[in-house]
């Protein structure tokens, strides 16, 4: 598996929220739904989207924007327009006075708006439940994404297409939709080279560390040595770890440390593993030596930190940072 498949490998969405927008201007939508991750995927028109504390920002047809929770936005036509819609944790659209507007606004199955013929449309999609996506993807992410528009949007207006459809087996069919445009999005934006994306994954491109960083991350319970290492990408010792640290800004062993305890937490988070058997998978000698590592990472055992995901209030403590 390469790093970008590694990093992906997470989305699994359950019952997405899934709600499409036919809209005529003047329109303004405030939704704070906070969920972990939403993605805004741009059909027609144009849209502008507001993080608080930020200048306006304008999605055109075929963009993406991936917002990461809890943070609140606007969408509007034009920017400023005071909202006259409101999304909350329920995710129920609102009035200013806490109204609810489904009747009024209800234009199909998930569909809403103020026009069905409007010259605006855009999907919303929330991945609402702790685990959909893994601490290491919400990790490498800022606050916003916008990832502009490709030549290929197929995968978009088959999202359109299926939201306002009522089938059976429709809502897996939209979760994995949701997926893939998710996944087709982040493999857009990790490419840009003008992008924020992690050091580690800039680093790829080059020659000596891009070997080391994919062969780290791809055999993470092999018994590497920084000699091991070296001799795998034909460098030195010393050639490898003043590169690694410069592109990465760690050394090598713990690089590797981290990309192990970041694996561990997912596994803890979505899998039922003894902790011997998780030992092995991720490199360690033993249980006992893979929980003394784990708890000078996280400050928790690796059995409070699995009982604890389930437990909303420590969602501060059960997100561990990712590999840099």
């Amino acid at each position: 598996m390469d790093a970008l498949s590694a990093m992906l490998d997470g989305p699994r969405t359950r019952g997405a929220y899934v709600l499409r927008c036919l809209l005529a201007a003047p329109w303004s939508i405030r939704v704070g739904d906070e969920a972990p991750l939403a993605l805004v995927a741009m059909v027609r028109g144009q849209t502008w989207l507001t993080l608080d504390g930020d200048e306006p920002v304008a999605l055109r047809a075929g963009d993406v924007a991936l917002i990461k929770g809890p943070e609140h936005y606007t969408l509007s036509d034009p920017p400023g327009h005071a909202p006259d819609v409101f999304v909350g944790t329920d995710e129920v659209c609102r009035d200013a006075d806490g109204g609810s507007l489904e009747d009024q606004m209800l234009l199909g199955v998930r569909t809403c708006g103020n026009a069905l013929d409007g010259e605006t449309a855009f999907i919303v999609a929330c991945y609402d439940l702790r685990g959909q996506v893994t601490p290491r993807l919400l990790g490498t992410l800022p606050p916003f994404v916008r990832i502009p528009a490709t030549t290929d949007d197929a995968l978009m207006r088959v999202l359109h297409a299926e939201v306002d459809r009522d089938a059976v087996g429709q809502q897996v069919i939209l979760d994995r939709l949701v997926d893939l445009v998710l996944v087709q999005a982040l493999r857009a934006w990790f490419a840009d080279p003008a992008s924020q994306a992690p050091r580690w994954w800039q680093a790829t491109s080059d020659p000596v560390v891009g070997p080391a960083v994919r062969a780290l991350q791809a055999n993470p319970a092999s018994p590497w040595t920084i000699d091991r290492l070296a001799r795998s990408v034909g460098v030195s010792r010393a050639t490898l770890a003043r590169r690694f640290t410069e592109l990465v800004g760690e050394p090598p062993m713990s690089y590797l440390t981290s990309w192990r305890l970041t694996l561990a937490a997912d596994l803890l988070r979505s899998g039922t593993e003894t902790l011997p058997a998780l030992a092995r998978q991720l490199g360690y000698a033993s249980g006992f030596s893979f929980s003394s590592a784990f708890k000078r990472r996280y400050g928790v055992s690796p059995q409070t930190f699995r009982a604890d995901t389930s437990a909303p209030s420590t969602e501060a403590r059960a997100t561990p940072p990712p590999p840099r």
